[in-house]
């Protein structure tokens, strides 16, 4: 059993019998501290955590001002989740598979290998039990969570030199999060999990060999086109990432009725505006890259079917755990019949659309 439920447990047992009390509520104009996994000016995922903000101070009136901090202004990037289970912050906006090290269920809130498109994340969270998995597994760390952010598919990667095979990836040094990156290490892979801010230098200097980021368009702004020509537009590991609006559960239960329901309404309005964001800017940015002299690039199948058999690999290391099946599991079978619809009337109505009308 977890601390609150424990908290909870005793405190209906001595208060057998007697009315409690009514929640106790903050009162006047609050400050939230919020931090980040993003360097400040991030293309996008910068952007999205200063949407939430600027969202729940109007939202609120100006009753709640969320002070918001990006990557080593506070904490690290990576320090974030500590920061606000701990109460050293109020919330994070970030992406959870940075934390499958607290758990590997974090993964499904933001990107798995062959997981959900934005559209059908968005159907499983919303309408298919995602959301309530979300929160059971944030009362586990005392948090309240809810989507904020997403990029759509991000792409496969930068890569100095051309990939013809699944042997190029044994030895190479590549920075990959989450179980995207677990796949690669099954793969032969060195992996490197760094956040956004340092990804160029890494890559500029050697460090590592290739990159993934988030999409054409936040790739340009970070400028990898200078130091790699190789591009992949299309990968395996975040085909619809999404960010997430986490605060420290006590200071969630602490906000009234209508603050609590600001901070999830302002997380879901973020969400649609990022998605927007990055799927808008991101084909003139592709356009722009290519004019530059980068090659786009595919991988071949036979690297596809190794994605594949890696990405199950890490998936069955992991279902031993009774949260983690249930959440894969709720995922797969929501990500299942929302593709058998969406293949079959928008999959098809776009290949004729663009057949068409060229």
């Amino acid at each position: 059993m977890d601390r609150r439920a424990f908290l909870k447990t005793t405190t209906m047992g001595g208060a057998a019998g007697v009315a409690l009390a009514a929640p106790a509520y903050a009162q006047g104009k609050r400050t939230l501290t919020m931090v980040t996994t993003w360097g400040r000016g991030l293309a996008g995922v910068h952007d999205a955590a200063q949407r939430m903000a600027d969202n729940m101070s109007m939202m609120s009136d100006g009753q709640l001002t969320v002070d918001v901090k990006a990557a080593g202004e506070l904490v690290g990037a990576f320090e974030v989740f500590d920061a606000v289970t701990s109460g050293q912050a109020d919330m994070y906006n970030g992406a959870d598979y940075y934390f499958v090290g607290q758990h590997p269920g974090y993964a499904y809130f933001t990107a798995v290998p062959f997981g959900m498109t934005a559209q059908e994340t968005l159907n499983w969270y919303y309408h298919a039990g995602g959301m309530e998995l979300h929160d059971e597994l944030g009362q586990i760390f005392g948090l309240k969570a809810f989507l904020g952010g997403n990029t759509g598919a991000q792409s496969g990667g930068w890569f100095r030199n051309e990939i013809t095979g699944p042997e190029d990836f044994r030895g190479l040094k590549f920075r990959m999060p989450g179980l995207g990156g677990q796949a690669l290490g099954k793969m032969g892979a060195s992996v490197q999990n760094l956040p956004g801010a340092e990804v160029y230098q890494a890559l500029a200097s050697g460090a590592i060999d290739g990159t993934e980021w988030l999409g054409p368009w936040a790739d340009e702004k970070a400028g990898f086109q200078e130091v790699a020509k190789n591009y992949y537009p299309a990968g395996f590991h975040e085909p619809g990432a999404a960010l997430s609006n986490a605060m420290n559960r006590d200071v969630y239960d602490s906000l009234t009725p209508a603050q609590q329901r600001i901070f999830e309404v302002a997380s879901g309005e973020c969400h649609q505006w990022s998605l927007a964001q990055f799927l808008t800017n991101n084909a003139l940015a592709l356009g722009r890259l290519e004019s530059a002299g980068v090659t786009l690039r595919e991988f071949p199948q036979e690297v596809w079917d190794a994605f594949g058999a890696a990405s199950r690999e890490v998936t069955e290391e992991n279902m031993g755990d009774d949260l983690f099946a249930r959440i894969h599991n709720s995922a797969t079978e929501s990500m299942r019949a929302s593709s058998r619809w969406i293949t079959r009337s928008e999959g098809k109505y776009r290949a004729e659309r663009d057949r068409v009308m060229g």
